[in-house]
């Protein structure tokens, strides 16, 4: 049964998964708030974390759905107890929201490919796009961009072409779960064993889509409200599906925002075109403003760059090195003394200004 969810021994060398005696390996395949199902060679069980497991997990290294880990099976009773989590592989994570949240919310473990959903009868946006490409990027998952409802949108082409202006060679399907449009060259990324993750805002059509993709009913739906195009928030947990076609599943909660986490090598993925143009310039330290020779501001004068896309580059960024600052004492301590040297100037340049009046 394992071996339906994923397991393998080669899976196993590959990632050095080392299971100590008198423990399973499982899979976790429902996670809602601190209770998990998890799946093993005994079948299906309800389970918990032990207490050591509690008390010394690091921050993100709690189960989420999608993840391996190792545990105590009392089949007798139908439960589980987790002892260790097991190393992770694509892993997307997000920034956490809130005061006094961990800093990192893993979001989804151990995915192959992750499906971007966004409507096409709603606010569709490239920049938001950028976001959770960047995000899957950095997370080692292959991205496929799924724009829904097509049923409900009369002029697809203009608004696949400015996502296909950021996908930069990721595939992008437009699908209709209702009609079935575009849903078989979707099934085509999904494959036995692997484990796909669903992405996206609340109401995009998630869960319609794994009821599509499954023949039959399992997820609950809402319909669109008349009036503002967006389907209800229905999935309220994770969950880890296995489809009729061997395929694996993850359906997640819709996100109001995709905070980026320690996602460099992400957003340089995600924005190659603009990273191969300022290495193009003249200058290495080049601040792509006036400088002479600067390949980011003549691709911006002759339209070869979109404006919003090097503004959405230069705020990922500078999101990125505000959480770095945030998080480090050091870089917070530089950016200071940066801002009071500039603080300083300002002054006395106002200072001589007003002499010369």
């Amino acid at each position: 049964m394992l071996e339906r969810y994923g397991w393998s021994e080669t899976l196993q060398r590959e990632r050095e998964y080392v299971i100590e005696p008198g423990l399973l390996p499982a899979r976790v395949i429902i996670q809602q708030r601190g209770l998990y199902v998890v799946v093993c060679a005994l079948g299906e069980m309800t389970a918990s974390l032990s207490g050591r497991f509690m008390q010394d997990a690091a921050e993100g290294d709690f189960p989420v759905a999608g993840d391996w880990v190792a545990v105590a099976a009392r089949p007798n009773e139908g439960r589980a107890t987790i002892k260790r989590l097991l190393p992770r592989a694509g892993v997307f994570r997000r920034r956490a929201a809130g005061p006094g949240a961990p800093r990192a919310q893993v979001v989804a473990a151990n995915v192959d490919v992750a499906l971007l959903l966004a409507s096409l009868n709603a606010d569709l946006s490239a920049r938001r796009m950028e976001r959770y490409l960047a995000a899957v990027w950095e997370g080692n998952a292959d991205p496929v961009i799924v724009l829904t409802k097509s049923d409900m949108c009369d002029d697809i082409e203009p608004l696949k072409a400015a996502i296909e202006a950021v996908a930069f060679g990721v595939p992008v399907h437009v699908i209709s779960a209702l009609t079935g449009e575009g849903l078989e060259p979707l099934a085509r990324h999904l494959s036995v064993g692997k484990t796909a993750v669903l992405l996206g805002s609340s109401g995009v059509g998630k869960s319609t889509l794994v009821n599509a993709l499954a023949g039959k009913s399992l997820m609950h739906t809402q319909a669109v409200v008349e009036g503002d195009s967006l389907g209800r928030h229905t999935t309220t947990h994770r969950e880890l599906i296995l489809l009729p076609s061997g395929a694996l599943i993850l359906d997640t909660p819709g996100m109001r925002e995709l905070g980026l986490y320690e996602a460099d090598s992400g957003v340089s993925t995600a924005f190659a075109d603009v990273e191969t143009l300022a290495a193009a310039c003249r200058f290495h330290d080049c601040r792509h403003g006036s400088e002479p020779g600067c390949a980011v501001q003549v691709a911006l004068a002759d339209g070869t760059l979109e404006r919003a896309r090097w503004n959405s580059y230069g705020k990922l960024q500078r999101e990125l090195a505000f959480e770095e600052r945030k998080n480090d004492p050091r870089a917070r301590a530089e950016a200071r003394k940066v801002w009071l040297r500039r603080s300083k100037n300002y002054r006395a340049q106002k200072k001589f200004r007003e002499r010369e009046e």
